[in-house]
C-alpha cells in the first residue's frame, strides 16, 4: 500500500508542478460526448485482441450545438499480452479522422497512431489501483496534405472500486477514477512546451453480464497552446463486449430443440 501511495503523490506533485502554472492563461472552453465501443476477444490464458470505434461530437467557435459537428472518428486495433498477472503489455495501430478537433486546427486531418504499452496492477482487496505507461508515434496531416510525426509519452493512473462486490463479476456497480499526464517530444503541434495536455476522469460502470458492460464519465481534457489554453468538458459512454462475435456464432449455431410426441 506504501509504494502505491508513494506513486499517488508522485503523480500529483508532477500534475501540479507542470499543470498549476499554466492554467492562469487565456482559456478557451468546448464541450463534448464521446462514444465507444470496445470488443475484446480472449484468444488464450494470455493473448487477446481488441478492437475499439469511437466518435466524439463537441461545439465549435462557428456552431453551439454540441450535438452538430462530429469532430473526430477512430479505429483501433489492440494486442495484449498478460504474462504475469500484475503486467499486461500491449500494442496498438490506429486511424483517426480529425475532421474538426480545436487543438489541432478547424480543418479535416487524418492520422495514424501506432503505440506500446506497459500496465502494472496493484491488486488489493475491495479495490483495484493500475499505472498504464505508453510511448506512441502520431502521423498528423496538415494543412499543406504532409504527414508530421508527433512522439509522446503517456503515463496514468487508475483507481476502480467495485460497490456491490468485492470483484467484478455480473450485476456489480463500480466507480473509478483516473489522472494521465502526456508529454511531446517536438513542438510541431501549435504548444509552448513538452507537455501536451492533461486528462482527469471520474465515472461508474454497470456490469449487465461478464461480457457485457456499460461505463459512463466526466472527462476533463486541458490542454495548453501558445494561442491560448483549451479546456474540453467531455462526457463518456464506454460499452465493451467480451468474446462478442464467439458468443453469437455459438447461438446462431445452436439446433433448436424439437419437442417429443405424437402429433
Amino acid at each position: 500500500m506504501g509504494s502505491a501511495r508513494n506513486i499517488c503523490h508522485t503523480i500529483f506533485l508532477s500534475f501540479a508542478f507542470i499543470v498549476f502554472p499554466l492554467i492562469i492563461k487565456a482559456q478557451t472552453k468546448y464541450t463534448q460526448i464521446s462514444n465507444e465501443i470496445d470488443l475484446v476477444r480472449a484468444i488464450n490464458d494470455k493473448w487477446s485482441a481488441e478492437v475499439d470505434l469511437a466518435g466524439t461530437f463537441s461545439n465549435t467557435p462557428s456552431e453551439d450545438r454540441i450535438l452538430k459537428t462530429n469532430i473526430q472518428r477512430n479505429i483501433i486495433g489492440w494486442a495484449h499480452y498478460q504474462p504475469l498477472p500484475r503486467w499486461k503489455f500491449s500494442s496498438f495501430i490506429a486511424y483517426f479522422h480529425n475532421k474538426d478537433v480545436p487543438d489541432i486546427g478547424q480543418y479535416e486531418s487524418p492520422e495514424w497512431r501506432v503505440a506500446l504499452q506497459g500496465k502494472y496492477y496493484f491488486n488489493k482487496i475491495g479495490f483495484t489501483l493500475n499505472t498504464d505507461m505508453r510511448a506512441e508515434i502520431r502521423f498528423i496531416c496538415n494543412e499543406e496534405g504532409v504527414f508530421e510525426d508527433v512522439y509522446r509519452y503517456r503515463q496514468k493512473l487508475k483507481f476502480l472500486k467495485p460497490l456491490n462486490s468485492q470483484m467484478l463479476r455480473q450485476g456489480v456497480v463500480f466507480v473509478y477514477s483516473s489522472e494521465e499526464i502526456i508529454f511531446r517530444s517536438t513542438a510541431k503541434e501549435n504548444g509552448m512546451t513538452y507537455f501536451d495536455r492533461n486528462l482527469f476522469s471520474i465515472g461508474a460502470g454497470y456490469l449487465f453480464t461478464d461480457d457485457l458492460q456499460l461505463e459512463l464519465a466526466y472527462v476533463n481534457e486541458f490542454v495548453p497552446r501558445d494561442d491560448g489554453n483549451i479546456i474540453n468538458n467531455v462526457i463518456s459512454f464506454t460499452l465493451t463486449f467480451n468474446n462478442l462475435l464467439s458468443k453469437l456464432g455459438n447461438m446462431i449455431a445452436r439446433e433448436p430443440k424439437v419437442n417429443g410426441g405424437d402429433e
